[in-house]
Formats: structure tokens, C-alpha cells, sequence
């Protein structure tokens, strides 16, 4: 019977468990799903306008038109390229708004849409899912939410990028045949000319300025009172700008247009994106063509101020001068005045002006460097060992009321209303004038106006938002991200982490420094004087 007993108790023990799987639901939403969308394209011409105004009202529709999602708004660039993100204004506050945390899902028309370039892509999709936003791409059926989202976002991106880089590539090929032929004079007319028809011509009024820069400068004066007595005539340069600069003068004085010849290829736009300009240094070759249109001033001029210039070796050589973490940073909290450094005998201190100047008007007395390296240290160790769960809360805590605060916005909820009206106008617009149904003064008046009452809707938004905005939030972002990626005690002062974390220090008094962080917290740390 025992042995029974013991034998069942053995079969019960080597039973495999039943295991039941409950599948995931996915993530329990208390409130509707925040969509936007993006849009773009890349000409003013008429059937891309149409395409614009087309991708506005469709994205306008499916969002509202969805009982689950909560339409935030459409972000749409119009006739600007797509192979950098820095010039898409909408683009930018797209990611802006994203990174405020006002948006959950982004819808576009394609990759192409989106980016075409393959490393500003990657980067905007990786940010965007860290912030837990995907972004849907439609023809592609993309969902960066997704774990192969990314990889093929990757795909379709180069694709894009190559297209664009074909482009670019051809266009550079044209300008290529054209300077070799001697056909190619310039993109843009210097001060002094205006383009017609790819041909430089003389803007008289401006080649007078021109001709008494260089009278000046034969005549002895600097660039920099030539550039005073232009600047005070009230001619803006070529480029608007109502003052001269030493620059500009140098720019004229070596520029070989203005007595009547073209070099060529002077600079040069990289291959690779974003695409950026550089000055020719051998890279490429040069094209020069004299005599190619009218000169300004005479040859004997021009070469006699080519010779001054290299007698004089007329270079702008950047200012010298050491800067250090404190210049400019350290602040008399007494006075006000700012401290600068002093060096004695092999030590370095940081006085206030005012008290190195009249001492018995400031109090505060000079500082050793090595201290503020110190205190630096002493407080680092604080933020990193004590200080993250505090700015953990205090960021929590202000996200909190801040969402709450923009979510029942009725200023907010007015404007996407209007926003979202006024593209409903725009398609109808579009749609009549396709089918010939309305006059088309008629309809460029009518799209004008539709544009400027959508422009003026999207920035009241984004004044009312901008108001609301409390970079506290942001900054506070930044600085635990610093402290959670810094290591965890510093052996030695490092110059760009307290650049980072510091945004002012205020020497109290003669025996406190307040540190002031990027985000407006301020700590204090005794100073620990040597020397008095």
C-alpha cells in the first residue's frame, strides 16, 4: 500500500502542467487616437497644386471621419523639395508637436512623401517611434508601429534618395557641358549686374558703388571704412542686407566679373545629401572666360588692386582668443556684473568686474578656477546619485497639467474646426475647376484667399500652442537624458557636460555659488577658498 502510494506521487510529480495562453491586447486606451498627417509636393505647378489641396482634404476627411481618432491637424509643405528637412517649415512642427506629445499616429502618401533623403528618414521614424508615435505609409502599406517598419521604411527611402540623386546628378551634368563650352557665366548676378536671359548686364546706380570701392581702396582707405562709408549711403548689398561688411568689400575687390571675365566651378555641391556647397579647392576643375560680358571697371584698375591685395596680404583672419567654461557664465550675485579671469603667477581667478575696478563698490572677491571645477564636481555627484528621481517627477508632474490643459482647449478644438473647413473648401475648389465648372480668375482668386485664411489659421495655432508651451517641460527632458547617458561619478572636470547642465552660476556672496541648470532649477555649493 506504501509502496502504491509513493509510486503515484512519483507520476504526479513528473505531469507536464497545463499552460493556458491569454493573448495580448494591445495597450488600453482611455481616450481616442491623435492623428495627423503629412503632405507634400515639391513644385508650385498647376496639377501639383492640385495634388496638394487634394492630399489636405483626403487626410482631413479619413481622420475626422473616424469615430477613434482625434484629428490634430495636416502638415503640409508646398513647392519645396524633399531632400532636406530643414526647409520644410510644416514638416519641422510636425516633429515639434510630436515631441510635445500631442500626436499618437502620423499618416503620408509614400516614403517619397515623407523624405527622400534616406538618412533624415531614419532619423525622423527612429525619433518618432522612441516617442511611441508610427507613422503609416500608405502605398507602401508601411507601419513603422511595426517591428519591419523601419527596414522597409530603409528600402523605400533609398529608392526615393536615388531618384533624387539621378536628378541632381543630370542637372550637374548640364552645368558641367555648359561651362566647358564657355556658355555658363552665373546662377546669380553680382552687386553691380542683373541676369537676362543667362547674360550679365550693368546696373548702372550699383556699378558706382562698385567703381568707388575700388577708387577707395587704391586711394589707401581699410575695407572696414569703406565698408562704414557704403553702408552709410543707405544702398543695401546684393544679398538686401542694409549693412557692409569687411567681408563684402573683399568679396568685390577679388571678384573677377567686375572687370568683365567668368571663372567658373568657384564652388561646388557634394554628392552626397543633404547636399551642401563647398569652395572649389582643387576638387573640380575651373573654367575661366575672359572678356564673357560688360566690365565695371577698367583691367589696369582691377589688376592694380589684385597687386595691393597681395602686397597686403588682405585676409580676414578669425578673432583670437581662448574661451573658457566660465566666460560669460558666472554672474556677481551683488553687482551684476559679469566675471572675467585673471592669471597670478601660475593660478587662475574669476573676478567681478565692478569689484576689480573699484573694490569698495562690490564686495565679492576673486574666486580660484579650481573651485568652480569643484563645485561642479560636488553637484554633479548630487544630480546623478539624488537628483534623477526628483526631476523624474517634477517632468511627470508637468506633462500632466500641461496635457490637461491643451486638451480641453476650446481655442484649440475652434481652430481645427476652421482648418479643417477651409481644406474641404480647397478639394471643391479643385475639383470644380478640373471639371471646367468654374472660371478660372474666379478660381485663383478664391485659392488666395483660402490659402491666406488657412496660413493665418495654422499660425494663430501655433501662437496659441507656442503661448501655452512651457519649455520647462522640454528642458527638463534634456537635462535627464544628460544624467541618465553621463557616467556615474566624474573623476575630473568635463567642459561639455557642465556646458550641457549649466546654464548661469551667481556668486551669492564670498562663500555660496548658485548653480542655474537649463531648466531654471538652481542648486546651491559652498566655495571652498584657499586663498583670500
Amino acid at each position: 500500500m506504501n509502496g502504491q502510494t509513493a509510486i503515484s506521487g512519483s507520476l504526479a510529480l513528473d505531469k507536464v502542467p497545463s499552460v493556458i495562453t491569454i493573448p495580448a491586447s494591445g495597450p488600453v486606451r482611455t481616450r481616442k487616437l491623435r492623428v495627423a498627417a503629412y503632405a507634400r509636393v515639391s513644385s508650385n505647378s498647376e496639377g501639383q497644386l492640385h495634388s496638394f489641396a487634394a492630399q489636405n482634404a483626403y487626410y482631413t476627411e479619413l481622420i475626422t471621419g473616424n469615430p477613434e481618432w482625434e484629428f490634430v491637424d495636416v502638415y503640409a509643405d508646398e513647392g519645396i523639395t524633399g531632400t532636406s528637412a530643414e526647409k520644410r517649415d510644416d514638416f519641422q512642427r510636425l516633429l515639434k508637436d510630436c515631441r510635445r506629445g500631442r500626436i499618437d499616429k502620423v499618416l503620408t502618401k509614400s516614403t517619397a512623401r515623407f523624405a527622400r533623403n534616406t538618412s533624415e528618414s531614419l532619423i525622423a521614424v527612429r525619433e518618432l517611434r522612441d516617442l511611441e508615435v508610427g507613422v503609416c505609409f500608405e502605398e507602401q502599406g508601411i507601419d513603422t508601429a511595426q517591428m519591419s517598419g523601419e527596414l522597409l521604411t530603409a528600402i523605400f527611402s533609398m529608392i526615393a534618395q536615388k531618384e533624387s540623386e539621378a536628378i541632381s546628378e543630370n542637372i550637374r551634368w548640364t552645368y558641367q557641358k555648359k561651362m566647358k563650352k564657355g556658355s555658363f557665366i552665373t546662377c546669380k548676378a553680382p552687386f553691380g549686374y542683373r541676369l537676362v536671359k543667362g547674360e550679365l548686364e550693368i546696373i548702372e546706380a550699383e556699378a558706382q558703388i562698385i567703381r568707388l570701392i575700388f577708387q577707395r581702396y587704391l586711394n589707401g582707405n581699410s575695407m572696414e571704412d569703406i565698408a562704414k562709408e557704403i553702408t552709410r549711403y543707405g544702398i543695401p548689398t546684393r544679398d538686401k542686407t542694409p549693412y557692409w561688411q569687411t567681408t563684402s568689400i573683399q568679396y568685390v575687390l577679388h571678384n573677377e566679373k567686375y572687370a568683365g571675365d567668368s571663372l567658373a566651378q568657384k564652388t561646388y555641391t557634394t554628392r552626397t545629401l543633404p547636399h551642401r556647397k563647398k569652395r572649389n579647392q582643387g576638387e573640380y576643375d575651373q573654367y575661366f572666360v575672359p572678356g564673357s560680358h560688360p566690365a565695371i571697371v577698367d583691367r589696369e584698375v582691377f589688376d592694380r588692386a589684385q597687386a595691393l591685395l597681395k602686397q597686403k596680404g588682405a585676409v580676414i583672419h578669425p578673432k583670437s582668443g581662448v574661451t573658457y567654461p566660465w566666460t560669460g557664465t558666472v554672474v556677481c550675485g551683488a553687482c551684476g556684473s559679469i566675471f572675467k579671469r585673471k592669471k597670478c603667477r601660475e593660478s587662475a581667478y574669476w573676478t567681478c568686474r565692478l569689484h576689480d575696478k573699484t573694490p569698495d563698490k562690490c564686495q565679492i572677491t576673486q574666486i580660484p578656477e579650481s573651485e568652480f571645477e569643484h563645485a561642479f564636481l560636488r553637484l554633479y555627484y548630487k544630480l546623478r546619485r539624488h537628483g534623477m528621481p526628483v526631476l523624474s517627477q517634477l517632468l511627470t508632474d508637468l506633462q500632466t497639467a500641461q496635457n490637461g490643459k491643451l486638451l480641453w482647449s476650446l481655442d484649440v478644438v475652434e481652430l481645427n474646426k476652421q482648418i479643417a473647413d477651409i481644406v474641404r473648401q480647397e478639394r471643391l475648389l479643385a475639383e470644380l475647376k478640373q471639371q471646367g465648372l468654374v472660371d478660372p480668375d474666379i478660381y485663383i482668386t478664391r485659392s488666395n484667399t483660402l490659402a491666406e485664411q488657412l496660413r493665418t489659421a495654422k499660425l494663430e495655432k501655433e501662437r496659441f500652442l507656442e503661448s501655452e508651451e512651457d519649455q520647462t517641460i522640454q528642458q527638463t527632458q534634456v537635462l535627464l537624458e544628460i544624467l541618465e547617458t553621463g557616467p556615474e561619478f566624474l573623476e575630473a572636470f568635463d567642459e561639455e557636460l557642465f556646458s550641457e547642465l549649466v546654464a548661469k552660476i551667481i556668486v551669492e556672496n564670498n562663500e555660496c555659488l548658485r548653480f542655474r541648470l537649463i531648466n531654471g532649477l538652481e542648486l546651491t555649493e559652498p566655495i571652498e577658498r584657499t586663498v583670500r
